[in-house]
């Protein structure tokens, strides 16, 4: 499975087929809530050490805010900026520098309502960084990029 690939729902089947039933169930779920919150995102999946859907406003990679991360025991809902994202009362785990997930393990996690809070505010977060490339003449298209590669070449 390559980053780039815009995943069919046979894709997705086959993908979580290798899974636990009840983990590809759970993977589903929070897939159809992050495409609920943010039905203009792009998503893609690829497969490393980890199943991983990723979602983007632009389809790059490097500008995915949130992921589900689908592993043999339970399923994470990362946010690529999660450290920015404003968490008082501590919902987000997670130490480094960048990133944060949260768990879910139980149907009933589903329940949480951080998850589409959360997801929102990183949709949020990733509408304001896109607003700050354009506003500082970086351009999040990459054929205006190589447009300005070749006005600059001439």
């Amino acid at each position: 499975m390559n980053k780039s690939q815009t995943p069919s729902f046979e894709d997705l089947i086959r993908e979580l087929s290798t899974y636990d039933l009840s983990v590809g169930e759970l993977a589903l779920a929070l897939r159809e809530m992050v495409l609920e919150e943010a039905p203009a995102s792009v998503e893609k999946l690829f497969r490393v050490y980890a199943l991983v859907f990723w979602y983007s406003l632009t389809g790059r990679m490097s500008d995915a805010f949130v992921q589900v991360v689908v592993y043999p025991k339970g399923v994470n809902l990362m946010f690529n900026r999660g450290a920015e994202l404003q968490d008082p009362n501590g919902v987000l785990v997670g130490d480094g520098k960048i990133i944060r997930h949260i768990k879910v393990r139980r149907p009933e996690d589903l329940k949480n309502p951080h998850l589409r809070k959360f997801i929102r505010a990183a949709l949020k977060h990733a509408k304001s960084i896109e607003k700050e490339k354009k506003l500082a003449g970086r351009s999040t298209e990459p054929a205006a990029r190589a447009s300005a590669k070749r006005r600059a070449a001439k």
